[in-house]
């Protein structure tokens, strides 16, 4: 009995148990309220189906949070992700419909080369503000989250650019081996980023830094340069996350684009365990939250319920985590619960006299 019991809290207690108890749960219900829900077909040799959609639709997502999880993991946090998606989105879309040829294979490599130099650029910027100049992060963020969304109209002329190329079409909807390409490019990212953090050193000095730069630097690591570079690799990931987007509509949109997947992305981190305080980081458990999150804007549009809906929940989700996560939160309910009374028992009530 002793050793079930102690299994039974070693699960529940697990970093990932309850996220993906909640994803289980919400595919779950999503199944009784349309049977259909989790079926999956063949055809024309791909995999198609609601779950494939959720996977495919997930991967930009999985993309910035991956970004973002190292991010918040040093203390900070990027509000520009969405307006760097929007930019690269933009500079590859305008540079494809200028050209001659749109189907061509090395105008398409050329517009991702550009459009990314220019997000890598953007982000050590970001870097340069907290790391060297020493803004804080939300407000150094907040600059590029407004102007970079003002700079993506700019390019695009506040117009919608179209293009009708398929190579860069494949990046959102193309297929290799009846699955996604899209799954395909987030999967390499995200063993990618575990390979450098998780192999290496590299994720322990990230943490470091999260949790006292200052004793990180007395300890020889170069706080600075660790800060600099996440950001650098976060402005990458929202870059990608551009492209795929762009992709899945063969158009850019300089307003729309990239639109609040800032949210999304902190609510993917906060719900995989992750601290907004910075420190330890679970690549894992914010690919558990990005599933999440697509899942519920799916369930969402599948039941008919207003788009602006969905923000709200995620808004509320987003502050209950918050709550449980602040430490002052957290004592006050503690010492609220040690303050109640214990209800009184039989012992403690009085005795009836019995008359003589």
């Amino acid at each position: 009995m002793n050793d079930t019991m102690g299994r039974y809290r070693t699960v529940i207690g697990h970093r990932l148990f309850w996220p993906a108890a909640v994803l289980i749960v919400m595919l779950a219900a999503n199944t009784i309220y349309r049977p259909g829900f989790l079926s999956i077909e063949v055809k024309d040799g791909h995999l198609y189906g609601t779950p494939i959609d959720i996977l495919r639709l997930s991967a930009p997502l999985i993309l910035v949070a991956l970004g973002m999880t190292l991010v918040i993991s040093t203390g900070g946090i990027d509000l520009s992700v969405g307006s760097l998606c929007a930019i690269s989105g933009a500079i590859a879309c305008m540079y494809i419909s200028k050209q001659p040829d749109q189907n061509s294979l090395g105008v398409v490599l050329t517009a991702l080369a550009m459009a990314l130099g220019v997000s890598l650029v953007l982000g050590a910027w970001n870097g340069v503000l907290v790391a060297v100049i020493g803004i804080q992060p939300i407000i150094a963020t907040l600059i590029l989250m407004v102007a970079g969304r003002g700079l993506a109209q700019l390019i695009t002329e506040g117009q919608i650019i179209t293009i009708n190329s398929e190579p860069y079409r494949a990046i959102g909807l193309g297929h290799m081996l009846t699955l996604p390409l899209a799954i395909f490019i987030a999967l390499a990212a995200a063993l990618l980023v575990a390979a450098f953090t998780r192999r290496s050193a590299l994720g322990m000095i990230i943490e470091s830094v999260g949790g006292n730069a200052e004793a990180s630097r007395l300890a020889g690591i170069r706080s600075g340069r660790i800060v600099f570079l996440v950001y650098v690799l976060s402005a990458g990931c929202a870059a990608i996350a551009g492209f795929m987007m762009t992709a899945n509509v063969s158009s850019a949109d300089g307003n729309a684009a990239g639109l609040w997947v800032e949210l999304d992305a902190i609510l993917a981190v906060v719900i995989g365990g992750t601290s907004l305080a910075g420190g330890r980081f679970f690549l894992s458990g914010t690919i558990i939250g990005a599933l999440i999150i697509q899942t519920l804007t799916t369930s969402v549009y599948a039941m008919d319920i207003s788009p602006q809906t969905s923000l709200l929940f995620k808004a509320v989700v987003v502050i209950a985590v918050c709550l449980i996560q602040a430490p002052a939160f957290r004592a006050r309910f503690s010492r609220r619960r040690r303050n109640v009374p214990p209800p009184a028992t039989t012992a403690d009530k009085p005795k009836e006299q019995v008359p003589a």
